[in-house]
């Protein structure tokens, strides 16, 4: 007869609840502080929906009125060292951050609020406005709240994108030998999010600090958890990836604070993540000030019934019958938190001249500056004031013929020798003598702390990069095996990595290294041969470089991992082994930021190219000696890196112009370069810039056919014999 035996997961899963005995021994500072904080988050929420109503909040304003208690009680349990990032819905929890930071004893009710409170509270809402005077200086709005001084890392609007950039921030928290902890709150829709699932299981893996803060509201918008899931007890989800896991009424602030207090007990102890189910509600729909019923996913009796649970009203309860607080006193301090907010609200609003009674508008002079529009897109590259820079017609070191896989593995090597703060991660680059291609080579027994394999997990483990990265305090080297696989990893790439300078206010450094190949006509197929920098180009924040010499490989690495914006490094599998010259000793100096490479020089057509296909242009020009062209090798790909300079000296002494890619056509490289070219140098051109492509569809796996999707010397052959024939 087969055998059944019951199975119990590694890690506890445990329902956490109050009694009077704790109601009593709790310290009358911390009920009281949680009340102030209470007090001043609703308050804050409700102004800020009374100014929606008014139209003075452009774009959404996601309320958490009634959430307020799972905030609150899980962030008195934290210190300013401790991080925390939040979801789109993420005033309370934000404020609550921020308010422990600059009030770390609490916030006691009957006093007079300080002038800290009042700025805070100011800028938190001018930023809500889109004010110059807000955090990010309006740019981030309400739905990306960030004051990293108070450990407030960013509140995000992508369902689950902030989960794996806060598993970066534990990572580093841990990697600079502090017992801090990170907390990343987010809802019971994101619970169903890849990201964060796939974060579960690496946070899991490598036993980070850090606890996963499930508000279940019970909506994602208007559908109930139980249309979402199989499981509607959320925190079932943590045993089965070994996550400690607690559940607990989310309106009973004392609830929250003893759960978090052992929650946060166990990640300082080094036991790995935790995970946090608070069971909230969200007294109105999921934007502006209208209650879920009157959309009518959710009945008036369902929002009393929680309405009779409020967590201020809880808290104010067991104050008035401890005699922490009177009746008169806790009536005195919301009144004097709801004239806070206006006395805030009339820095940044006045009357409308001429308008209704009552009618407001915002002080002209709070808007930001229009000019500010793409400031802090990227930074002003002032790292390299005193850099080590030094190209091929200035370098004075002894070179060699070297290997191109040799250059990436040695270059890497030396830097991480010099520079303690780089942690190199991706699938298999701990194995195999150095991945897949051998480019991590030696690495992990030299540094095997900051070497690190990864899960096939590429959201997860590219946004943990991407916190390390905003951290600051080391920096991430990515690899993803394939280039094809940027797109599983697409949303923290586009939407989190290459985004966060300019939406957080365009001063915070983003310090992270993506390393890919490109690998067509290797017979990988449809999924494994994309070449990305056509969409890199178009994506804002990115810098692309494209290495073609192992002596370039080497000095575009130092100067990538010297830069303090996101900079994807490009490589062909058809450069892996190829041999050129490459620096002997000297592995230490940065190729400019911006600077291309003549590597012909002629009068009748220029053409531009990079990567594997420069050498095939190369080729091909050899072969059609009756064209005189000149061949830049453009090296850096993004717009605010590619060398003008040269490309125009070069446009205007040939006045023609090719563009030699491999890829397909339609997400070509050359598209967005053409048109540029053709905008800029109009004047200069005789014909229009003509380009040498791969065909429509992606290189599939025969021979034949993948020869004929890409395009190599033959292709520039024929574009010259047109030249030619003209």
């Amino acid at each position: 007869m087969t055998d059944y035996k019951s199975l119990d997961p590694a890690a506890t899963w445990q329902e956490v609840s109050t009694s009077e005995a704790d109601w009593d021994s709790a310290a009358p500072e911390l009920l009281s502080a949680m009340f102030s904080q209470l007090v001043l988050i609703r308050s804050f929420e409700e102004f800020v929906l009374e100014l929606a109503a008014e139209g003075l909040v452009h774009g959404p304003a996601h309320s958490s009125i009634g959430q307020e208690g799972g905030a609150v009680g899980s962030v008195l349990a934290l210190t300013s060292e401790d991080t925390v990032n939040g979801s789109h819905r993420g005033h309370h929890q934000f404020l609550a951050k921020v308010l422990q930071h600059i009030e770390p004893k609490g916030i006691d009710p009957t006093a007079p609020y300080s002038d800290e409170i009042r700025g805070v509270l100011l800028t938190s809402l001018a930023e809500i406005c889109g004010l110059d005077r807000g955090f990010s200086h309006g740019r981030g709005g309400s739905m990306h709240l960030q004051w990293k001084q108070a450990g407030a890392i960013g509140t995000n609007a992508i369902v689950g994108g902030g989960v794996p950039l806060a598993a970066g921030s534990a990572w580093a928290h841990r990697q600079a030998g502090t017992d801090a902890v990170a907390v990343t709150y987010f809802g019971d829709g994101a619970i169903n999010i890849g990201s964060t699932l796939e974060t579960f299981n690496l946070a899991a893996a490598w036993k980070l600090p850090i606890c996963f803060f499930v508000e279940n509201n019970g909506y994602a918008v208007s559908t109930s958890v139980a249309e979402a899931t199989g499981e509607p007890r959320l925190s079932g989800r943590g045993p089965g990836f070994g996550i400690r896991s607690f559940s607990v009424d989310g309106m009973n602030p004392l609830a929250v604070y003893l759960t978090m207090v052992e929650a946060v007990e166990h990640m300082r102890a080094g036991h790995g993540p935790t995970l946090v189910e608070a069971h909230v509600y969200r007294y109105f729909h999921q934007n502006g000030g209208f209650a879920g019923s009157a959309f009518r996913y959710r009945t008036k009796e369902e929002e009393t019934a929680w309405r009779a649970r409020d967590p201020i009203e809880q808290l104010a309860f067991h104050l008035q019958r401890r005699e922490i607080l009177t009746s008169d006193e806790l009536s005195d301090s919301r009144h004097r938190a709801q004239q806070l907010m206006a006395d805030v609200g009339g820095v940044l609003l006045e009357a409308v001249p001429g308008g209704k009674p009552g009618q407001r508008r915002i002080v002209a002079t709070e808007w930001p500056d229009p000019a500010f529009v793409d400031v802090g897109v990227r930074g002003d590259l002032s790292e390299f004031e005193d850099a080590y820079i030094s190209d091929r017609d200035s370098f004075t070191g002894q070179l060699a013929e070297t290997k191109f896989i040799d250059a990436v593995a040695t270059v890497m090597n030396r830097r991480m020798s010099t520079d303690p703060g780089i942690v190199v991660m991706g699938e298999d680059v701990h194995h195999l003598n150095g991945g897949t291609n051998g480019a991590t080579r030696g690495l992990k027994e030299a540094y095997p702390d900051r070497v690190l394999g990864t899960p096939i997990s590429e959201n997860a483990f590219t946004g943990l990069g991407g916190g390390i990265a905003l951290d600051g305090r080391f920096t991430p080297v990515v690899e993803l095996m394939y280039a094809d696989f940027m797109w599983v990893a697409a949303d923290q790439l586009f939407n989190q990595i290459g985004k966060a300078r300019h939406m957080y206010g365009g001063t915070g450094a983003v310090p992270f290294v993506l390393r890919s190949k490109v690998a067509m006509g290797t017979g990988y197929g449809s999924q494994h041969s994309i070449d990305p920098a056509g969409i890199f180009a178009t994506a804002p924040g990115w810098r692309i470089v494209a290495p073609s010499t192992p002596f370039d490989y080497v000095g575009l690495m130092n100067t990538a991992l010297r830069c303090q914006d996101p900079v994807v490094v490009l490589e062909h599998v058809d450069l892996y082994n190829s041999v050129g010259e490459g620096p002997v000793e000297d592995f230490d100096y940065c190729l400019p930021v911006g600077r291309a490479a003549v590597r012909r020089e002629g009068t009748q057509v220029t053409i531009l190219s990079y990567l594997a296909m420069t050498n095939y242009v190369l080729e091909a020009v050899a072969e059609v000696e009756s064209v005189d062209a000149e061949v830049i090798d453009l090296r850096w790909l993004d717009r605010a890196s590619l060398d003008w300079d040269t490309i125009g000296a070069s446009i205007a002494k040939t006045n023609c112009v090719i563009i030699a890619e491999q890829g397909p056509r339609g997400t070509s490289y050359g598209a967005w370069l053409a048109d540029e070219i053709q905008r800029r140098y109009f004047d200069w051109l005789d014909h229009p810039v003509q380009r040498v492509t791969g065909g429509e569809a992606s290189p599939s796996i025969s021979k034949v056919l993948e020869r004929a999707a890409i395009a190599q010397s033959a292709e520039v052959v024929a574009a010259l014999r047109e030249i030619e024939g003209r």
